[in-house]
This record gives structure tokens, sequence and C-alpha cells, in this order.
């Protein structure tokens, strides 16, 4: 008769890839609103804004960049801001990658993890996980398991046990 250990060894797995958001980022340059692309004008600016067509942001994340190396007032941002708000899930001047990963960490910190309380959970190793993901994970559960480890369910690295 075949016993499977792993099913009977009672660990949990948590899989921080499943905190990745789903929502669409979309990066936008705003050096496109700019006169000449380089300097901010606000009467070109505001008229560039106002012209700007929303339709394929709806819906989706927004991260504002800048490929120039431009002047940019307070004012702008407050505007971008303005427009953008009714029609986006969220915005900021940040790249995509920064502002995957700030989605995905406010995942996690958001989550749920009552299911793991008083139990033996590994987090999943992944290749390419951002290391502050770890960071907040290993937080987030050792005030409430039991044991803590790291790999995967057959192998894994103990890193945390309650004794």
């Amino acid at each position: 008769m075949f016993v499977n250990k792993v099913e009977n060894s009672g660990i949990l797995a948590l899989d921080l890839i499943d905190f990745k958001t789903t929502l669409e980022i979309i990066e936008f340059d705003i050096k496109a609103l700019f006169y000449q692309e380089m300097i901010v004008k606000e009467k070109e600016f505001k008229a560039a804004l106002a012209a700007l067509e929303l339709t394929p942001f709806i819906g989706k994340a927004v991260a504002f960049t800048c490929s120039v190396d431009a002047i940019i007032p307070p004012w702008v941002y407050m505007a971008l801001a303005e427009k953008f708000h009714p029609d986006v899930v969220y915005y900021d001047f940040k790249s995509v990658e920064t502002m995957e990963l700030e989605l995905w960490t406010q995942h996690l910190k958001l989550a749920d993890l009552s299911l793991y309380r008083d139990q033996k959970v590994v987090i999943r190793a992944r290749p390419n996980m951002p290391e502050s993901l770890y960071i907040l994970a290993t937080s987030r559960l050792i005030p409430i398991v039991k044991t803590l480890m790291y790999g995967e369910i057959g192998m894994p690295k103990v890193i945390f046990k309650r004794t």
C-alpha cells in the first residue's frame, strides 16, 4: 500500500504568487503632454491633457513616468490625478515594476491568513520572487503559525518553530 507522506504531513502551502495583482498596469509617459515633448507649458499641457482619450486606461492601473529630463511643477501631478481619477483603478508616478510590487504587497498585507493559525506552513520556493514579499509573509505568519518553513512540502527548510 502506498502512503503519501506529503499529504499526511499536515503542512499547508502558501504560494506568494497567489497574491500577485491581476490588474493590468499600463505605463503612460507624460512627456507626450509636454510642448515638443520636453517643456511643460501650462496652456499646452492642459489642452493636451483635456484631449487625451482615456478609453485604453479604464479599469486599469496607470504607472506615470517621464522619459525626458524636464522640470515638472507639482500641479502637473495634480492635474494628472484629476484627469485619471474617475476612470482608473489605481495610478501613481512610478515604474510598472515598482507599481506591480506595491500592489502585490498590498494584497499580501490585506490577505486573511487565519487559515494558517496554529498550522505548519511552508512558503513555496519560487524563482525571481521579490525578496520583500518573503519578508512580509514571514512577518505576517510568525505571530500565528506553529511552524514556518520555506521550499516545498516534501523537503521544507524550517525557519521558525514555536515551542
